[in-house]
């Protein structure tokens, strides 16, 4: 090759690959076993070259190695290096990996639960912790080079992304910053603001797999591919479609084929075959199939954590067995190695023997309501090859290192806490992207199980949709306005939020809007021509028209109002044991009262979108359902048909309760036959003189007798229309424009009525809520101001400060929360009084929770949990009271833990609650909560 080029070519090839020796990335590339991909070596280029650089590829494809140079180069240069995950699990994985290639000497982490080797010149450690030290002006920030933000798409959380811009702002600009991200759509859009942010940036976008995806269906035993090639294109593949259209379309019936619709019986006899191959297979089927195909090891992503465990089980009772004799015997040594820190008791209650029933057969879940040490276990075993079959929620595909050779999709919707949604582009693209691992398998495959009414059209676009756009949920909260007033005073902080992602997303949605808005303009020159009317002004007689349909529509909406307003005095009149007949909805029919319900007004304090307009009653029905019903239940009164006494020992978990009690109140009511609605009253229009007057104007007017009066009504009506989107765009970009100064603006002013900030001070008060963060950061500094918590003794105060970290997943439809006595409940009592003047603050203020601003209401249902365990009651008992996961009961002591020792950091000198909040601290972490997940 060398001999074909001219002696210039061969001398600049000679200078290449000297200064190529001569870099930091020659060595580097020397120890890694396989050679790196264009793209990590175009963004270690960049690296080296002083550039910071934003890399967004494929799940799998390899963009640690980008960070990990940033590592070796920070080690090179004498300098540190913080990488920085958005899990404590993740966080935990790459230290393990990089004290593996580097030495626990040269590596420390950094989380909400450990501390190891803290000074060290590469930390790994969760974004918070990063975010929480650039605040605090950490002297650990010294000789820091180089940050790596791993899955930095986080930004797009709408919980916690706003930490992830907090950190790429306030980054000193001597860092260099390393951002790894998943295919996004708009990286070029993130990349411009990054280099508007932290200078010189390099954009590097990977759409390659490593290893290439195979997309399959799987219905009955046959495993369909998705695609099929067909002239250098892809194509649905036409069995898919076919099956699809023969299972959508109706079999004709015997009353059809009376009224002359035979069906031959070749015709039935072929439909009969091709149904035969179609159903959705079970889950121990889907296993076994994978198996006998090689597709072993394989994730199946299934969005329940009961239905993870239920999967277990079916695979169990099926007599699935994926491991031999050998790896049986491995599974047990390392399980129990991983689990000798767990107490026997506590072993029992965590359902350990049936967890290992199924690892020892190579089968196991992962969710979130398991046991740390248990998901982790699982992990390991998976990497290791020894569990092969692993059901899981979607939180797995979130950052930790767990490929699989397969990845089985159930359905294509979820349930996103309010309904059922379809899985979108980006969310199939994060859970398939598991399949196939780097240098040991050909190729991966996802296998989606047939449903009935799939539509494999659409399941090839979610397919071929590879990427999904990254939209910024960044919102001031009050930790963070103190802070950075307290660094850089009102006029700086204002500046410096204006340089959030989100505001230049904004920023260029203005250009667009405004574009619209020049033609919506031009348009309603051409309707204004069209409507004028010869005989006078048709824009005036289009507005008396107008008037008068808005008119009887408000006369009509008041009615309504009237009514809803009759059936909540109504509802407001109830009392435990009245017997009602509820008139519409799910649960129409006898019901018996067992609470009136919460007094009208706003629920949960989030405005603008739990508002009701009366009492919910829980009530037993006549099919024993115990259920909060809502106003809309109740479209007219309801009158109590008899009163029946309620048992003092009436148990609504209880179904033998439920069934006595709903049994007692048909004997006594079945009788009663539902009220009939009241007939329709005289509508209020007919007397309405303002009606009376716009239609004497109408007819007044002289347009009113205009022969093309309809034909200029339509055109006057479509210039109204477009005058009104018109109006309603240019709002839209006086809101857009410095949105987020003007969300900071309202938060300095509740701020400072508060007395936390006075001009560019910020006060003692305001110092103690900067060592506040997380949602209920205000609140918590209230409650130490008032001296809430002062007196307490340290299992109250967990029971406490439980309430500033817990969130129900449950409906609100349940009992009220059982607490401790004592000085626990008067003080959730005042925090709970606090947070009403807060809410009442934060409306006056017009800082609105549905903007991602503002506190929530304080979540008493984990207070009982809390306070019992920090008393030392055993883990049988607090996880069967609280009826919740062992996984879930340990996150939320981890959590309560860490906003403990906030508490005792910013609580004032001289009390009670700094120290409390420590042995506090201590009484939780025992047993289960305490086990450290770094191995």
């Amino acid at each position: 090759m060398t001999e074909d080029m001219s002696p210039a070519e061969r001398y600049a090839a000679a200078r290449r690959r000297a200064a190529e020796e001569a870099s930091a990335l020659a060595p580097f590339r020397e120890m890694y076993d396989f050679e790196l991909d264009a793209f990590q070596i175009e963004a270690c280029k960049a690296l080296e070259a002083g550039k910071g650089v934003l890399v967004a590829a494929p799940t799998g494809s390899g963009k640690t190695i980008v960070g990990e140079f940033a590592v070796h180069l920070a080690l090179a240069q004498g300098r540190k290096c913080f990488y920085t995950t958005p899990i404590k699990a993740l966080s935990n994985q790459k230290y393990n990996d990089l004290v593996k290639r580097y030495g626990g000497k040269q590596v420390g982490l950094l989380t909400g639960d450990n501390s190891i080797n803290s000074g060290a010149p590469v930390v790994v450690m969760t974004t918070e912790v990063l975010r929480n030290m650039l605040y605090a002006g950490s002297q650990a920030l010294q000789g820091l080079g180089y940050v790596v933000m791993d899955e930095v798409h986080y930004l797009s959380d709408r919980f916690r992304g706003a930490v992830w811009e907090e950190v790429i702002i306030h980054l000193p600009d001597s860092v260099t910053l390393v951002s790894l991200s998943a295919t996004v759509s708009n990286a070029e859009e993130f990349g411009d603001w990054l280099d508007t942010v932290r200078g010189d940036t390099e954009v590097i976008v990977s759409e390659h797999r490593p290893v290439p995806l195979w997309q399959h269906v799987l219905a009955g035993r046959r495993m369909y591919d998705l695609f099929e090639e067909k002239g250098g294109r892809r194509e649905v593949n036409p069995d898919l479609l076919r099956m699809a259209q023969m299972e959508n379309s109706r079999v004709p019936s015997f009353r059809d084929r009376r009224r002359g619709k035979p069906m031959r019986e070749a015709d039935r006899e072929r439909e009969r075959r091709q149904r035969s191959r179609i159903w959705t297979p079970g889950r121990p089927e889907v296993i076994a199939q994978l198996d006998s195909q090689g597709l072993l090891p394989a994730i199946t992503f299934i969005f329940s954590r009961a239905g993870c465990e239920a999967a277990v089980q079916q695979c169990l009772f099926a007599g699935l067995r994926l491991n031999d004799a050998a790896q049986r015997a491995r599974v047990r040594e390392i399980v129990e190695e991983r689990t000798a820190s767990i107490p026997d008791e506590d072993l029992h209650v965590l359902g350990y023997f049936e967890w290992l029933e199924g690892l020892e057969r190579g089968i196991a879940a992962h969710h979130a309501g398991m046991l740390p040490t248990f998901k982790e276990v699982v992990e390991e075993l998976f990497v290791r090859g020894l569990v092969k079959a692993v059901f899981a929620t979607e939180t797995l595909a979130l950052g930790i290192n767990m490929p699989a050779r397969s990845v089985v999709l159930e359905k294509l919707v979820k349930w996103n806490g309010e309904q059922h949604v379809d899985i979108t582009p980006g969310e199939y693209t994060q859970l398939t992207g598991r399949a196939g691992r780097r240098g040991i398998d050909v190729e991966g495959h996802a296998v989606v199980l047939w449903q009935r009414g799939m539509d494999p059209g659409a399941l090839a676009g979610l397919a071929g949709t590879r990427t999904y756009p990254l939209r910024s949920s960044f919102r001031p909260s009050y930790n963070m306005a103190v802070n950075l007033v307290s660094q850089f005073g009102r006029h700086r902080s204002r500046e410096l939020l204006e340089t959030s992602f989100a505001q230049f997303q904004a920023d260029r949605a203005v250009v667009g809007i405004s574009r619209r808005v020049q033609r919506n303009e031009e348009g309603l020159a051409g309707y204004r021509e069209a409507m004028t009317c010869h005989l006078g002004d048709f824009d005036e007689y289009a507005r008396l028209r107008r008037e008068l349909k808005e008119r009887e529509t408000e006369l009509a909406r008041q009615g309504a109002v009237q009514q809803r307003a009759a059936a909540a005095d109504a509802l407001e009149k109830l009392r435990p044991g009245d017997v009602i007949h509820v008139p519409t909805g799910k649960f129409a029919g006898l019901a018996l009262v067992l609470d009136p319900g919460v007094p009208a007004g706003r629920s949960h304090g989030n405005r603008g979108w739990d508002h009701h307009d009366g009492p919910r009653p829980l009530v037993l029905t006549a099919a024993r359902q115990v259920k909060r019903l809502a106003s809309v239940d109740f479209p007219v009164p309801v009158e109590p048909l008899e009163r029946m006494r309620i048992p003092k020992s009436f148990n609504p978990r209880s179904p033998q309760s439920r069934r006595d009690l709903a049994s007692a109140l048909r004997t006594k009511a079945g009788h009663h036959e539902p009220a009939r609605t009241r007939r329709r009253q005289r509508s209020e229009a007919a007397d309405d003189a303002e009606i009376v007057r716009l239609r004497k104007a109408i007819r007044a007017h002289p347009c009113h007798g205009c022969d093309e009066r309809e034909s200029h009504a339509r055109w006057a009506e479509r210039y109204h229309r477009l005058k009104r989107d018109t109006r309603q765009l240019e709002r839209r970009i006086e809101g857009r424009t410095n949105t987020i100064a003007r969300t900071f603006d309202r938060v300095y002013a509740l701020l400072s009525d508060l007395g936390y900030l006075r001009g560019d001070e910020v006060t003692e008060d305001g110092r103690r809520l900067a060592r506040l963060y997380g949602e209920l950061d205000l609140l918590a500094s209230e409650c130490l101001r008032e001296g809430v918590w002062e007196g307490l003794s340290p299992t109250e105060l967990a029971a406490c400060a439980s309430a500033l970290v817990y969130e129900s997943r449950s409906a609100d439809d349940a009992l009220p929360p059982t607490l401790p006595g004592g000085g626990a409940k008067h003080a959730l009592g005042e925090m709970v009084r606090i947070w009403g003047r807060l809410d009442a603050l934060e409306e006056e203020h017009r800082i609105d929770q549905a903007e991602g601003v503002g506190q929530r209401e304080p979540d008493l249902g984990f207070a009982w949990a809390a306070y019992r365990w920090a008393e030392g009651d055993g883990l049988d008992a607090v996880l069967r009271e609280a009826e919740m996961p062992a996984g879930d009961f340990v996150r939320w002591c981890k959590q309560l833990v860490d906003v403990l020792g906030q508490i005792a950091a910013a609580a004032p000198e001289g009390g009670t609650v700094a120290r409390n909040a420590r042995k506090a601290s201590e009484k939780l972490l025992r047993g289960v909560v305490s086990y450290s997940s770094v191995t």
